[in-house]
């Protein structure tokens, strides 16, 4: 797979592992312990320009094509999948409306600060009673004289509860379309807008070291100005921006792949039984052998579908058969790293124990396997 990479995809690989290994992965253990968001570290992302990577320069952004953002997304990934939810959360479907639909003046009004990680923003889209059905949305936003009011709830949103964090996009229901089917828009909210609220979830299992909430709208007015796009978008613009926020979670899922088959090769070179190491067993040896097969494959798939893009291609069913093979191909290695591990992979003190809790989301956000399963079977014709 290295046929697909140039010089400069080397060069961010090289310099992002070089940041993960030193500056992400001493902190990693203890912010999930503490389950903190670091300020400082997300910073620290910001100036290694992870943030706004295949965003244009003129709005801040640094123009990286999707291939060098898949592969940002894997290293960290490898080392923690905190960071790396706030870094994709916030590039994909935290950006990625406002950049792929907004107006200029929203353009230029948030990107700039949001490419630098100076401010990160939310994606307001699942709630209580609407995750993978996201047209069962139950927020609302009524006009009014000035603008409009938002009332209703979102859940499960990262990026919003933060001390950088400056808003989120909101899709609302605005009315009910000829056909019956609701009317839904996207709108720009900032954090400090009144009737705002915005409540931290814990005791996830998983990216304890990013920032989940729960938020609220009571009454919240905004402004005309912050609808993105046209009235009536907001399903077409979400359902894209989650096509590009695919290839990052399939990212996450192939770096905690090979970060947990690291662990579990260097572990079955050192540990011990029978006389000899245990990678020396076949039934060891061959399990190694399966997980690297499977994140070659996977890495292989998921450059060439960034690769698709990047050409303009329509790739929405290749984002799909990514995010679900890397996905759940993830699920099968950290296992399996687990049980080369023994007793000592269920331990906390063990990274890989880490890895298998990381990876376990990326099978339910941004589409469960479930729906994946269900736009492959559209995109096919059945």
């Amino acid at each position: 797979m290295d046929i697909l990479l140039n010089d400069e995809h080397r060069m961010i690989r090289d310099s992002i592992r070089r940041f993960a290994e030193e500056e992400i992965k001493p902190l990693a253990q203890k912010l999930d312990e503490k389950e903190e968001f670091s300020v400082e570290l997300t910073k620290k992302m910001g100036e290694m320009g992870l943030f706004g990577m295949t965003i244009a320069p003129e709005y801040g952004g640094h123009g990286l094509d999707s291939l060098s953002y898949v592969i940002a997304m894997e290293e960290i990934s490898r080392i923690d999948g905190s960071q790396a939810a706030t870094v994709t959360a916030h590039n994909s479907i935290g950006i990625g409306p406002l950049y792929m639909f907004g107006t200029e003046e929203q353009k230029q009004k948030y990107l700039p600060k949001m490419c630098t990680g100076e401010m990160l923003w939310g994606f307001g889209l699942t709630e209580p009673n609407a995750g993978s059905d996201s047209r069962a949305t139950e927020t609302t936003a009524t006009k009014t004289n000035s603008g409009w009011a938002i009332n209703g709830a979102k859940i499960f949103i990262t990026n919003v509860a933060n001390q950088l964090s400056g808003g989120l996009t909101v899709q609302a229901r605005t009315g009910t379309q000829e056909n019956g089917n609701p009317e839904l828009t996207c709108f720009l909210v900032e954090k400090d807008t009144p009737g705002l609220t915005v409540k931290p979830m814990h005791g996830k299992l998983m990216w304890r070291a990013s920032d989940t909430a729960e938020v609220y709208f009571d009454n919240v007015e905004v402004a005309d100005d912050a609808i993105i796009g046209e009235i009536g978008n907001g399903s077409k613009q979400m359902f894209t921006a989650l096509d590009y926020g695919r290839l990052g979670i399939a990212a996450m899922g192939l770096g905690h792949a090979q970060g947990a088959y690291e662990l579990a090769l260097a572990y079955a070179k050192e540990r011990k039984q029978f006389g000899k190491p245990i990678s020396k067993h076949q039934a060891i040896s061959f399990k190694l052998a399966d997980m690297a097969m499977e994140i070659d494959l996977a890495r292989t798939y998921l450059y060439s579908v960034a690769k698709m893009r990047d050409n303009d291609e329509n790739y929405t069913k290749q984002a799909a058969i990514a995010k679900l093979f890397c996905t759940e191909m993830a699920g099968r290695v950290t296992d399996q790293a687990i049980q080369i591990h023994g007793g000592y992979g269920l331990m906390r003190e063990y990274d890989v124990e880490r890895l298998w809790r990381d990876q376990r989301i990326l099978q339910i956000g941004e589409g469960t396997s479930e729906v994946q399963r269900i736009v492959i079977s559209r995109q096919i014709g059945c």
